[in-house]
């Protein structure tokens, strides 16, 4: 059997990659696709923590930010097409067409 620490250090890593992702990158498909890195280390911890401790409330929760996230792309890749039609560009620092 696999121990705890390997997935919770493994949840660490992504984690990491994908918040420098959010902070670094300019792309907003890049900071999207960092995003959905970062809730997936999340997921593993949830499975990771749910099967050491012997319940499923883990997968349940895991389950549930999946679902989430997929109504979250869905709705993001509706704004970027929206966006694209606007400017032909996906650069954050360009998109101030929801600004104020």
């Amino acid at each position: 059997m696999v121990p705890l620490w390997w997935y919770i250090s493994l949840a660490v890593i992504l984690f990491v990659i994908g918040a420098a992702g959010v902070l670094l990158r300019r792309n907003i498909l890049v900071v999207l696709m960092s995003l959905e890195l970062m809730l997936n280390s999340v997921n593993i911890n949830f499975i990771a923590f749910g099967r050491y401790y012997g319940d499923f409330r883990g997968q349940i929760f895991a389950i549930f930010v999946i679902a989430i996230t997929a109504a979250e792309v869905a709705v993001a890749l509706g704004i970027l097409v929206a966006l694209v039609r606007n400017k032909p560009t996906l650069k954050i620092d360009d998109m101030t067409t929801m600004k104020g």
